[in-house]
Formats: structure tokens, sequence, C-alpha cells
């Protein structure tokens, strides 16, 4: 748990969204007998980054383990257009997680439940626990911007398009700014438009634009339903009221469940000397010469 210091800082960290940043960032890193290693270099240098950069009192890291189970009995076809995982990545993954713990991060994943909803849930139960409670959610993903609020934030990694704008704080102005509706409009805003990532279909030919206009004047999917016959362009006033059911089920999915998950998860502990023999069998040498640094035993007295 968090130091009793006078303003508790809790970094969340959707543990794919970060891996596979970290394998796309470096290419053709492997070891001497050809095992891959770019995600587990990428990983490491990433988590240091964020602790060194943010200070946090606790780091948890959430991953996904398959299977959906609501959200696929809603929408079978929900996240069928993702193609297969990189076989060497998924050889990476288990490392990642015996590394995470090693570095003394808290980790946390459950069958059948998406590690999203676990994240987002988590969050709350933070800020809900401690009034001083402060939560940065590490991540790309769009989804959680609906999250946002004055205690819960996000923290943008770097676009792999642009990696100098570096890492970016989304508070709720930052929200509006980025997407054109409130924090709180954004499950109706990614509702209808969809999210072709997740295979979630929106209203066709309702784009950013058009969201973020009907959003601003009718607030939400019911305002919008409820005002079908003023919607402009004009052929949307015959679409959205045959899209009703479409747009439940796309809300259902994409909001959070607050319900999911534990009430608490424990705090990971550094285990230096398991680090450093993953580090060495990795033969990540570098990295273990910094863990060595790091991890000496004045810091871990702190």
């Amino acid at each position: 748990m968090a130091r009793g210091w006078a303003m508790a800082k809790y970094l969340l960290v959707d543990g794919f969204n970060m891996a596979f940043r970290a394998f796309y960032a470096v290419h053709e890193l492997t070891r001497s007998d050809g095992f891959p290693t770019n995600a587990l270099y990428g990983w490491v240098r990433s988590m240091w980054k964020l602790v060194d950069d943010q200070k946090p009192d606790e780091t948890i890291v959430f991953f996904d383990l398959g299977g959906a189970q609501a959200k696929l009995e809603l929408l079978p076809e929900y996240k069928a257009n993702r193609g297969e995982t990189p076989v060497e990545f998924e050889k990476q993954v288990p490392i990642i997680k015996e590394l995470t713990h090693a570095m003394g991060f808290g980790l946390y994943e459950e069958n059948g439940v998406e590690s999203d909803d676990l994240l987002a849930a988590h969050a709350n139960r933070l800020c809900a626990a401690d009034p001083k409670a402060n939560v940065l959610i590490v991540s790309a993903d769009k989804d959680f911007a609906q999250s946002v609020n004055d205690r819960i934030h996000m923290l943008l990694p770097p676009p792999t398009a642009n990696p100098r704008l570096g890492w970016r704080t989304l508070d709720p102005d930052g929200v509006e700014a980025k997407f054109g509706v409130k924090a709180s409009q954004m499950a109706d805003y990614l509702s209808l438009i969809g999210d072709t990532s997740d295979n979630i279909l929106g209203i066709p030919g309702v784009g950013p634009k058009t969201a973020t206009k009907w959003l601003n004047e009718y607030q939400d999917i019911e305002g919008i339903s409820e005002n079908a016959s003023r919607l402009k362009p004009v052929r949307f006033q015959e679409i959205v009221p045959e899209m009703q059911e479409t747009l439940a089920i796309n809300r259902k999915i994409i909001t959070f469940d607050p319900e999911c998950g534990p009430e608490s998860i424990p705090s990971g502990q550094v285990d230096p000397n398991n680090l450093f023999r993953i580090l060495e069998e990795m033969e990540m040498n570098t990295h273990l010469t910094e863990a060595r640094k790091r991890y000496s035993q004045g810091e871990l007295a702190l």
C-alpha cells in the first residue's frame, strides 16, 4: 500500500498495451541462441522510466488472460478481427510477467475478465478508499478516457509515429481537447463511431466530427435518439432509430464494469536476486548492470 504520504500516487499499467509497444519499438534483438528479447528490453526500460519520472507509491500491472465472457455474450464477434499474436511476442510474455514481479510491481490478471475492466475498477476503488489518492492509467487505449476525472488521469506513451512528443498526461480538459467531448460522454462517443480494433461497429457514416457535434447538442445517446428527427445529415434521421439495439450493446461493451476484480490487490516487492538471474539468463547485460546499481541495499531500504 501507499507509504502514508500526504497524497498517494498509483500507477496502473495496461500490461499488453505497454508490452506490445515495447515489442514493436525494438526489432531483431535476441539472445545468442536466437530467443527473442526485444519486448523484454523495452519493457524493463519503459517501466524504469515510468517510476523514475512519476515516483509512484505503488505500481500495478494488469494483463489479459483472454475470454471476455460477458462481452462475448453481448457481441459474439467482439475482437474476432484480431490477427494472430506474433510467436516471438508470445514467447516473451511469461518472462515479462516474471520481470514485473521481480522489479517489485504488483500484477493482476483474471480469467474471463478483460484487464481494461479490472484496471478501471481498481482505479475507482483506490480513489474511493483514499480521498487523497491520485491514479495514473498508463495506456494509449482511448477507452480509458471514460475513466478520467479530477483524480484519475491517463498517462499516454509517446506515439510511435512521433516519439519526440514524449509521455503526455490526459486530464478532463485534455480529454475534451483531444476528443471534443467530456470524459463522461466517451462511452457514448465510442458507441457512435465504433472501434475497429475491437470489431465494434458504430453507426455507418458517423465519424468523430458527427459524433462530437451530436453529443455537444444532445448530451448522450438517449438525447440523440429522442431528437433523431432533427439530426443532420438528414439520412441519419432514419438510420439512428433503426440502430438503437446496436448502440445499446456497444455502450454495454465499451463501458467498464465497476464491480469486477478484487477489493484489493497485493503490493509488489522487489526481488533483486531473481531479477538479476532473469536478466543474466536473457543476456540483457546493460540492464543487468543498471539493475545492480538500482537495487543496491541502500535503495531497497527506502
